[in-house]
């Protein structure tokens, strides 16, 4: 494995957990203990973690959404079956928004096979994926384009979604917690979420089990706010169990 995976690997244990160990990099990576200390000091240079004794711990604020090509090569199995079962749930005749993120991207591609849809997005990777669909209307939210997210924010996509009503939202978070309940990276993209929840008649929360018990920078909504959690099987069972208490319904894939 090259230095460019390993650091993959390391900045997304990093996200995960918030530390790393040198010994266990060294098990997990198959390379010497010389090798992980050199590419900790690497990305210690990069600002994105500080070495500590024997491992590192994560530089990254609350506020830092990783690239949206890093994320989408994170957790990639996982995001696609919550895809396929939220997907499943989605009826014919049915509106649907899907929010922005690599997890609803995955819903996305398992619409093929779905008939007389409208679906409202804010994310061209999105459109891009649905625009040849023959039985999708499609509707793709204006606004302001933030560049590598490709995602419109903004008034103009707040107040867009605020004039729709629809049967099911899907909605991406950056964390989600029994305390702080949904959170995101960017104050933009959490205004257009807030819109998108407003005039949703279902509204589930697709998130992989990395996401939980996560807190990101900006609050979105309460827990309470949202009708469903589709997670996957490797969820962390106690988490969930709160996740339930709370009276959220969870599926988990």
């Amino acid at each position: 494995m090259g230095a460019l995976p390993r650091h993959r690997v390391i900045l997304e244990l990093l996200e995960a957990q918030g530390a790393v160990k040198v010994a266990d990099l060294c098990e997990r990576l198959g390379v010497s203990e010389m090798t992980i200390r050199r590419d900790l000091a690497e990305l210690e240079r990069e600002g994105v973690l500080r070495r500590t004794h024997g491992g590192a711990i994560s530089a990254r604020g609350r506020s830092y959404e990783p690239p949206f090509l890093t994320r989408a090569t994170s957790n990639q199995e996982q995001k696609a079956r919550i895809g396929r079962l939220a997907a499943s749930l989605i009826e014919e005749g049915d509106s649907v928004a899907l929010d922005i993120g690599t997890t609803t991207l995955e819903i996305a591609r398992a619409l093929h096979e779905k008939r007389n849809l409208t679906v409202l997005t804010n994310s061209l990777h999105i459109a891009n994926i649905l625009a040849s669909h023959p039985t999708i209307r499609l509707i793709v939210i204006g606004g302001i384009l933030r560049p590598g997210e490709l995602s419109m924010v903004g008034g103009l996509a707040e107040q867009s979604y605020r004039e729709f009503f629809v049967d099911k939202l899907f909605l991406g978070v950056g964390g989600l917690s029994v305390e702080a309940g949904l959170t995101e990276y960017s104050l933009e993209d959490a205004l257009v979420k807030r819109a998108m929840i407003k005039n949703a008649k279902e509204r589930f929360v697709v998130a992989d089990a990395s996401k939980l018990n996560r807190v990101a920078f900006v609050h979105v909504a309460a827990l309470s706010d949202v009708h469903a959690l589709i997670t996957d099987a490797s969820a962390d069972d106690a988490i969930v169990h709160r996740i339930q208490e709370s009276g959220i319904r969870i599926w988990r894939a």
